[in-house]
């Protein structure tokens, strides 16, 4: 968000950013979602809705999740979050006591870090590398002193883009439910895969695990602040509490129009936009490789290039600092992801237009290098 700000200021000041540091996409919400929008403003109240979400948005939702995994979700199993990141706060309060230990891996999203320690639990960093693609192993688990109480997976992965093995993310769910650890499994990036590399759900395996889902990211609703979980049985009453003393329920608006996002025509809308970002993707990593930067995570889904650059800078973040100074190119810095190793290491978006891609590149090509 830092960067966010300083893009900001330089945008009013020289009007010539350009953002490869935002972790969302640059188009609207889907056509049917703004056209579902304008009715409901006309013809819904729009007052408070079930704290859990309405029936049809969670039955949508269930159908979509039935449909991608070949497993059947009943639209009880739903409960719709203001974002994703209401959806983990509501979680991390059901789910975990004070000084419970919950593992994630480095790198890795900050806000998990950051919201189990504000809610007093202890949070273990597992380090991965390229040697297991940035994610989790059952051998990793098998190490630890002892089952946690919680283990987070994303993917794909922010900010790697990683993509957990089919086999592996089933092997781990199957270890969470037979240690009593409660396995979270981030799925807000499905829908953004490339080549041959799949995306699977932990409840093709586990139904004792979470799964976060969002219209944020695939569906291009950041600003809708849309989310949901699929949750165990146990856990419902005590979310249910939760929310509807700190939430209510989430955006009425947002949920009305969000039905429409699971449409085909909004699917073949969101679909054109996986395919751009193939192309920004593929534009990207040759120029960063041509530039010499090619220490890079393999970019499995999502829209990010997660990138070493040891041999640039020990201080990603003034480096960044220097890059939207220097050339009005945003980046998010490695510090933000990973506490140890994050000081040589940058995250580059390519969510945006595909020409912002192109000429990015050029502009940093100086100080890449080339």
């Amino acid at each position: 968000m830092d960067v966010f700000k300083a893009a900001a200021v330089r945008t009013r000041t020289h009007g010539d950013v350009l953002s490869l540091a935002a972790g969302q996409p640059s188009t609207s919400a889907p056509a049917p979602v703004l056209q579902a929008t304008r009715d409901a403003l006309d013809a819904h109240l729009l007052g408070y809705t079930e704290t859990l979400g309405i029936l049809p948005l969670r039955e949508a939702i269930a159908r979509y999740h039935s449909e991608e995994s070949g497993t059947a979700v009943d639209p009880d199993d739903v409960v719709v979050t203001t974002g994703s990141s209401g959806a983990f706060t509501l979680l991390f309060l059901a789910a975990f006591d004070v000084g419970d230990t919950v593992v994630l891996a480095r790198p890795g999203y900050p806000a998990y870090r950051n919201t189990l320690a504000a809610l007093g639990c202890r949070v273990v960093e597992l380090e991965c590398t390229q040697d297991t693609r940035f994610q989790p192993t059952v051998s990793m688990l098998d190490a630890l002193p002892e089952p946690p109480k919680g283990l987070i997976i994303a993917s794909p992965a922010n900010p790697t883009g990683t993509i957990v093995d089919a086999d592996e993310l089933a092997a781990i769910a199957r270890w969470c439910q037979a240690n009593g650890t409660l396995l979270i499994s981030d799925e807000i990036y499905h829908g953004i895969s490339y080549g041959d590399v799949k995306t699977s759900s932990a409840w093709e395996t586990s139904r004792e695990s979470v799964v976060v889902g969002s219209v944020s990211k695939y569906f291009s609703m950041t600003g809708w602040r849309l989310g949901w979980m699929l949750l165990p049985k146990y856990l419902h009453r005590a979310v249910e509490r939760l929310a509807s003393n700190m939430t209510v329920c989430p955006p009425a608006i947002s949920q009305v129009a969000a039905i429409a996002a699971f449409t085909a025509e909004s699917r073949a809308e969101l679909d054109g936009h996986v395919r751009r970002y193939a192309d920004n993707r593929r534009i990207l990593l040759d120029g960063l490789t041509a530039a010499g930067i090619t220490d890079l995570a393999p970019a499995d889904g999502a829209f990010y290039a997660y990138a070493d650059i040891g041999h640039l800078t020990q201080d990603s973040r003034s480096w960044c600092e220097n890059v939207l100074a220097t050339t009005g190119v945003a980046l998010a810095p490695g510090v933000d992801f990973d506490t140890v190793h994050g000081h040589h290491t940058v995250r580059f978006s390519f969510a945006g237009a595909t020409a912002d891609i192109s000429e990015a590149l050029e502009r940093l090509n100086p100080l890449l290098g080339s």
